[in-house]
């Protein structure tokens, strides 16, 4: 049998540490949101400000027309809230245009094969767009700063372009047939004869134009965050979006609000587990945490009992979720931030476009690539997730602020669709069962647990540990490579609760993810 090549990588990366911290899926993003702490902005100033940077930067994992969930830590209320800005069907929308055709392809999608494949590529498949409102909704509750302030880096960087390296290339790559299917994207994404763009072999800097999004970023910041649902700009997204056939209209995005709610919050051992609840992943991590119970408790890196635990409680818990909630994994292209600053304020904040470049459109008018919330919808009819005109669907978006005494310990989320609740399950108990430095958590190999197929454990992990998996549950040894990444992207930040010290890690095998410190 053939082994990688990559058999023989053995990948570290490095913890930042500082007074305030942002750590990204795009170190670029960080840096932005860094620089808006050291101008005296708070965490939640700097989520704003990254989260608006990173859909300049890597516009095929989120952007302003994509959606998302954020849990804060506010320093000022000592208590935690959820941000929902999540996904919403048009209001005229109608589910017949979303025929079942087939039982379903041999894809990460469990869903049934729809007519023309609506439900995930092209304008049928875009829901209202939640992030712009999600963002000023936290602004205004949270932050310190104007919006204008926190769009600024923003627009510098989506007037400048994109900037390609070989990263860019994989994703362009894999994204690319969904692209070209439409005007507006292929002449932002890919070159005049389809291919994608490439970098030079003396390796000059190249940036790609994302078509009129600069002017975009510009109108949205002079005529504030209401502009992109009841101003002019709405009128240009609504017209672009019925012109392609869209049911989303101008009083889809008028109507559009986004809702800070209480979290879901739960006790484990001497740690208080806040998480966005509702219609996302968080009941699952819970339930998963409750089953497991005392069985990963220990000291130091964790042993085969504790994977068993994980593996066990995550089977049971999905087996649950799929039964009872309607819901289907699917693998997505979402970004995870976390922001935390010297005051206290704390934001795990999870948003994206949903597949990779969502819908593959980008509007023509305002370069803005969207999404395609309506896979997260069930195709059949008549269960609790089906897709129906102005309903919000599950997801798979888990982020969370842990506290401890009263007072925030970490923040953590992921990327990475239906793998985004094991790795937060692991690296959270690491942190606290375990008593692991957040450094050591996240070069600790993980496993998978997604609800369908056998348990996917990382070949590196010990021999012991898979064979007390495998006693339990069917696995199967997977790489954990680069592309695509074999587990889920997380970020994390943790408190010192003696020194204050905040310190932030990413996902070792994300090329791009990276941290930055004020």
């Amino acid at each position: 049998m053939s082994e990688s090549l990559t058999r023989q990588w053995r990948v570290s990366k490095q913890a930042v540490r500082g007074k305030g911290v942002v750590v990204a899926q795009n170190s670029r993003a960080a840096e932005v949101g860094a620089e808006i702490l050291r101008k005296g902005g708070n965490a939640i100033d700097a989520a704003v400000a990254t989260g608006m940077a990173i859909g300049a930067l890597e516009p095929w994992m989120s952007g302003i027309g994509g959606v998302g969930f954020m849990t804060i830590w506010s320093a000022k209320e000592q208590r935690a809230w959820t941000v929902d800005y999540g996904p919403i069907s048009a209001k005229k929308l109608d589910p017949s245009n979303y025929k079942i055709v087939g039982p379903g392809p041999a894809n990460p999608f469990a869903w049934p094969d729809i007519l023309e494949h609506r439900n995930e590529v092209g304008y049928h498949s875009i829901a209202v767009p939640g992030m712009v409102a999600g963002l000023a909704k936290a602004l205004e509750r949270f932050g310190s700063l104007k919006w204008q302030n926190v769009m600024a880096p923003g627009i510098a960087l989506a007037k400048r372009g994109m900037q390609l390296d070989w990263y860019m290339q994989v994703m362009l790559t894999q994204g690319a047939r969904n692209l070209s299917m439409f005007p507006a994207s292929r002449a932002a994404y890919l070159c005049d004869d389809g291919r994608v763009p490439m970098i030079d072999w003396q390796g000059n800097d190249r940036y790609i134009k994302l078509g009129n999004l600069g002017e975009t970023y510009q109108r949205l910041s002079d005529g504030g965050p209401r502009e992109y649902y009841e101003g002019k700009l709405a009128r240009d997204i609504a017209s672009d979006l019925q012109a392609g056939g869209s049911a989303i209209s101008y009083d889809d995005l008028a109507s559009y609000e986004a809702r800070i709610v209480e979290p879901l919050s739960f006790q484990h051992g001497a740690a208080t587990i806040n998480v966005a609840g509702g219609l996302t992943a968080g009941p699952t991590l819970k339930r998963t945490i409750e089953l497991i119970g005392a069985s990963t408790k220990g000291q130091g890196a964790p042993d085969a009992p504790f994977f068993a635990a994980i593996a066990q409680g995550m089977h049971q818990a999905y087996e649950e979720r799929l039964t009872s909630l309607g819901d289907k994994p699917t693998d997505s292209c979402t970004t995870h931030f976390c922001a935390a600053d010297s005051a206290g304020n704390m934001v795990a904040l999870t948003q994206t476009l949903m597949s990779l470049f969502g819908s593959g459109v980008m509007l023509p008018r305002t370069g803005i690539t969207m999404n395609n919330g309506m896979l997260w919808f069930d195709p059949e009819p008549d269960r609790p997730n089906s897709i129906a005109p102005g309903k919000r669907p599950l997801c798979n978006i888990c982020p969370v602020v842990v506290a401890r005494d009263g007072k925030p310990w970490f923040c953590i989320g992921a990327s990475g669709g239906r793998r985004i609740v094991p790795a937060v399950t692991q690296l959270a108990l690491m942190l606290i069962d375990r008593g692991m430095d957040v450094e050591a958590a996240f070069h600790q190999p993980r496993i998978d647990v997604s609800g369908v197929g056998p348990i996917r454990v990382n070949r590196d992990l010990p021999d012991a540990v898979k064979k007390a998996i495998a006693a339990k549950l069917p696995t199967v040894d997977v790489a954990n490579q680069v592309s695509p990444l074999g587990f889920a992207n997380p970020s994390c930040i943790v408190r010192d609760d003696k020194t204050g010290e905040l310190t932030g890690m990413n996902e070792v095998m994300s090329p791009w993810a990276g941290g930055a410190a004020q």
